[in-house]
């Protein structure tokens, strides 16, 4: 049946999967992945870690990242969907449990001209009580 959770000698079992995950060593997000680096967790699953940013740009603001390193969305394949899919399925929850119950943004940061800083892709979460500012100033 499709529903069924997979047995332990099914392909799908989550417990028989190896995935990449923080594997570049100087990567600062793979370092909070690994433990290395402190950070504020809101949540965290096999795949997923989300935690709050360290220079807030509205009462709320945090980041889902894959555990897996993808450096950039230039570098995500077709393999890397699922765990996007899923940092945009949290996205809201997450959102709505950190105090933005009225809409929120996200931002994906890609690249020399995104002004990614971090190359380990991010979805920056960030919302609040009050309406944020443009998105880009011209």
């Amino acid at each position: 049946m499709p529903n069924e959770r997979p047995g332990p000698d099914s392909p799908l079992d989550a417990s028989k999967r190896t995935i990449p995950m923080a594997n570049d060593s100087n990567c600062i997000f793979c370092k909070i992945v690994r433990g290395e680096l402190p950070s504020r967790n809101i949540y965290e699953d096999d795949d997923i870690v989300a935690f709050h940013d360290i220079q807030p740009v509205a009462p709320v603001h945090f980041m889902l990242v894959p555990k897996k390193h993808i450096p950039t969305l230039y570098d995500a394949t077709a393999a890397d969907a699922p765990v996007l899919g899923r940092i945009l399925e949290l996205a809201g929850r997450l959102a709505r449990e950190q105090g933005a119950g009225d809409g929120f943004r996200t931002i994906i940061n890609t690249g020399r001209v995104g002004r990614q800083d971090v190359k380990h892709v991010h979805v920056h979460v960030i919302g609040g009580p009050d309406p944020l500012g443009p998105m880009i100033v011209r």
